[in-house]
């Protein structure tokens, strides 16, 4: 399953991962909010380069930014256009693939941004083609935005169930969780929603994808090598580690 076939099939679910999706929101919105205009030059044009169905990119919207939004499934785009126009927030999204992110966009942004673990679905040598194109997108005097998860703190062995817990969905009870088969240099991961009304046998939706665990000090060097200067991890800012990064040539 391709990421594209990956997100394009949980799309309808994917906000039930959040306890309270729109409270996860406003919370990751106001992070990168402050990340960005602490550490950025006149922050104002954002650039979600993996935006999913817009957890990010409506948070930041809502902030003021004017952002553009693109992500490599389609479904997943029109529902964050719908999700936008629910909340009257102006998002431009449109699907493109990070690894032709300049090719799509043609134009650069005060931040370039990719959230919630996102670059780790590539292939450790598809990476730097992928933040070459962010290096791209991102103005002279720009900066780019990373979190991922801290692969170096997590238990990467055999098999694993990893919950989120039980949801709401139109008055049907959801059960959602995580199933991870680990390897030496990857893992492939089953994303599960159970739908129960509490009638009728329940509905299992599951879609599956692989995972590449690469550390935070190796994504740093292939920023770094992509252009990117002054490349720093920041901790305890966002749920997951920030890796931050400035173009100045």
């Amino acid at each position: 399953m391709s990421t594209a076939d990956f997100y394009d099939a949980i799309e309808p679910f994917y906000h039930l991962i959040y306890a309270d999706w729109q409270a996860s929101i406003d919370r990751q919105g106001e992070a990168l909010s402050k990340v960005i205009r602490a550490r950025c030059d006149a922050p104002r044009f954002v650039l979600d380069a993996t935006c999913g169905i817009g957890t990010q990119t409506l948070g930041l919207a809502a902030r003021g930014f004017r952002v553009t939004a693109s992500d490599v499934s389609p479904a997943s785009i029109r529902r964050l256009q719908v999700e936008a126009s629910a909340r009257q927030l102006q998002v431009d999204a449109s699907a493109s693939d990070i690894r032709q992110l300049w090719e799509h966009h043609r134009r650069t942004f005060d931040v370039v941004v990719s959230c919630d673990n996102a670059l780790p679905h590539l292939h450790p040598n598809d990476m730097p083609l992928a933040l070459r194109q962010m290096f791209l997108c991102t103005r002279i005097g720009g900066s780019c935005l990373i979190t991922v998860r801290d692969y170096a703190n997590e238990n990467l062995t055999g098999q694993q169930l990893r919950p989120y817990g039980v949801r709401q969905l139109n008055g049907r009870r959801v059960i959602a969780f995580q199933t991870w088969d680990c390897r030496e240099d990857s893992y492939d991961l089953g994303l599960y929603f159970v739908e129960d009304n509490g009638r009728d046998p329940p509905t299992c939706h599951c879609a599956r994808s692989t995972y590449y665990p690469i550390s935070t000090d190796r994504l740093i060097g292939m920023m770094t090598d992509a252009g990117f200067v002054n490349v720093e991890r920041l901790d305890g800012v966002f749920f997951q580690p920030v890796l931050l990064g400035e173009r100045r040539g």
